[in-house]
């Protein structure tokens, strides 16, 4: 695999409002686990949508793994112009840190929010412009905006080689407990 989607819930979506949420290491601990096989198999491009939360969370792994794998480069393919122009202070000095570190960023829409048809048009050239999506969802445990990623991919999936690399909410609470035990001995 050469490039692969990496998403998952929004941060709203997993009840998280700060950067400083623990849970947020753990996911990270979970993409970096899920990456570095990838990425000692071959693999070039990580391309996610942008979104505040998993997306964005993956792009700063990316970011560090970068240092020992210097050919891996990472983009962010927004669906339309400034989607961070309504989030909090804070969350855009995020953002704007974290695309300063990636290779490649684009709107597929030059305009601001103006309807779902960006959105569509985002995941059209997503899906067409990857080999694999590694995603965090769990839809046993909390559907959300990941669910329509999971059905797109599966049906891609039926017709062509595409791969689905899944995390769950039992692998994060694994990782949690490891990381947690680590401090108790």
């Amino acid at each position: 695999m050469k490039n692969l989607l990496v998403t998952g819930y929004r941060a709203h979506e997993l009840q998280i409002f700060n950067q400083k949420h623990a849970l947020i290491k753990y996911i990270q601990k979970a993409i970096e686990n899920r990456l570095r096989p990838l990425l000692d198999e071959g693999l070039e491009w990580m391309i996610t949508p942008g979104q505040y939360g998993v997306d964005l969370w993956a792009v700063e792994v990316g970011i560090a793994l970068k240092a020992e794998y210097p050919n891996f480069r990472i983009s962010i393919m927004t669906a339309y112009a400034n989607p961070d122009e309504k989030w909090k202070e804070d969350k855009q000095e995020y953002y704007q840190k974290l695309l300063r570190g990636v290779d490649y960023f684009a709107s597929v829409s030059k305009e601001p929010y103006s309807g779902g048809w960006q959105l569509r048009a985002r995941d059209d050239l997503l899906f067409r412009k990857t080999d694999g999506i590694l995603m965090f969802y769990d839809e046993e445990v909390a559907e959300g905006s990941p669910k329509f990623y999971k059905e797109r991919a599966v049906k891609k999936q039926m017709n062509e080689d595409y791969r689905i690399i899944g995390i769950s909410s039992e692998e994060i609470q694994n990782i949690a407990e490891e990381e947690n035990l680590r401090y108790i001995d």
